[in-house]
């Protein structure tokens, strides 16, 4: 028997989650189940979907619930209220859909959908399960939001698939048994061996959309320091603004001006396969103030040969190996055999990473190398496919008395620690 599972997403664009979600479905196995997803707008993920033979229907909906930021949804108690009458608006259409899709399970995307799962799902009579891509912490979230979904953790789906250990960690009082993690991959098995030559001038790059939480101003404020250390460097930002981030994206344009540093930045705009971008680059930067739940674009470089210098919080310490340091080369800088870790926030620990990796080309592609290697073993979709699959199948045979009863050992001992409460 073959289960219908349909995936509900409020966006249609190329956002983490969504890309996410598209390269999972291409390894689940299709003798087990048929993905189906459902969107509540159009855009690029729709095609990218039917040309891997994944069937997507659209559920148009408000821009002004789909379209608002995090911090928006919550800024006022009558915005609140807008939105929850619109969210009470959409539920029985969106019950009636899973309804006409057979679906035999619900699988929410995103937190947005999640709200909407967690009324729809049981209206229409069917389990869910929430794949979160986001971590559920005052870092991260407004603080009303964060005591919302934790709730919601908790008592609305029976499984939850966590992208890192970091994300799990924030959803305190939902048992182990009913959440597992499983990394976002990549299809490793079509990946070629990257050829590698030296990059004249050392250049820097930034990719992601540009957000205040992804790290476009700690970029260029740690690039303008150094002005003189690496005076011929280049400094790429890749990646331009998604929902309603355009008036911060115009003000990141601006800072190259301001600081002095504008003929050593270029921005790139929207680019859909950053495999040649990041080939041209001396390392990869994630500067994030904030820790991230995972970092998808870190993964890409380390499987092409390209070195990574990351924020030393949140999932990049799980993808770079943060418990086995080498060293501290600089001030809140650590290096790991898989790459360099910084501070959050602090511009002069960024920079003295970058000139670490201009003037140590020996050391840069050792780690490049054992970075790749890693990535390999631990990345590959076929992985997250085999743990996505099991929780579905246990949600789906978990007894109707409730999900106490789901039992989800997918993670590793050495990966269980202790729970963030913030």
């Amino acid at each position: 028997m073959i289960d219908r599972v349909l995936l509900i997403d409020h966006t249609a664009a190329l956002a983490g989650g969504e890309v996410a979600m598209a390269r999972l479905l291409t390894a689940v196995d299709r003798s087990r189940f048929e993905p189906m997803v459902l969107l509540m707008a159009e855009g690029p993920l729709v095609p990218r979907l039917r040309e891997e033979g994944v069937r997507v229907a659209v559920l148009p909906v408000s821009g002004e619930l789909t379209g608002a930021g995090r911090a928006e949804a919550v800024s006022s108690p009558v915005t609140i209220i807008r939105n929850a009458l619109h969210t009470l608006a959409i539920v029985p259409r969106l019950a009636s859909a899973i309804r006409g899709a057979k679906a035999d399970l619900v699988v929410a995307n995103t937190l947005k959908s999640a709200v909407l799962t967690a009324f729809a799902a049981p209206l229409a009579g069917r389990r869910w399960v929430w794949h979160l891509h986001d971590r559920i912490a005052p870092d991260y979230l407004p603080r009303v939001l964060v005591l919302t979904m934790r709730m919601l953790a908790r008592f609305g789906p029976r499984a939850i698939v966590a992208n890192s250990v970091a994300t799990r960690e924030t959803v305190p009082g939902t048992p182990d048994r009913r959440i597992a993690v499983a990394y976002p991959g990549v299809d490793i098995p079509s990946l070629r061996t990257p050829t590698r030559s030296d990059i004249v001038p050392p250049t820097f790059g930034l990719v992601g959309r540009i957000a205040p939480t992804k790290g476009q101003v700690e970029f260029l404020h740690a690039a303008a320091l150094l002005e003189d250390r690496l005076a011929d460097a280049r400094f790429r930002i890749i990646g331009d603004a998604l929902f309603n981030d355009g008036e911060f994206a115009a003000e990141v344009r601006r800072l190259p001006d301001a600081l002095g540093i504008s003929e050593r930045v270029v921005f790139t705009g929207w680019v859909s396969d950053p495999s040649g971008e990041l080939a041209g680059l001396t390392a990869l930067v994630h500067a994030s103030p904030v820790p991230e739940p995972f970092g998808q674009v870190v993964v890409e470089a380390m499987l092409a040969g390209v070195p990574v210098i990351g924020t030393d919080a949140g999932g990049m310490r799980e993808i770079l190996d943060a418990d086995h340091p080498i060293e501290s080369p600089a001030d809140g800088v650590t290096r790991t055999r898989l790459g360099l870790l910084v501070k959050p926030g602090d511009h002069r620990a960024l920079a003295a990473a970058m000139c670490w990796m201009a003037d140590h080309p020996t050391e840069r592609e050792a780690m490049a190398r054992d970075a790749r290697a890693s990535a390999i073993d631990r990345f590959d979709v076929r992985r997250s496919a085999e743990v996505t699959m099991d929780v579905w199948t246990r949600a789906l045979g978990a007894p109707a008395s409730g999900p106490g009863s789901l039992s989800l050992s997918h993670i590793e001992p050495s990966t269980r620690g202790n729970r963030e409460t913030s």
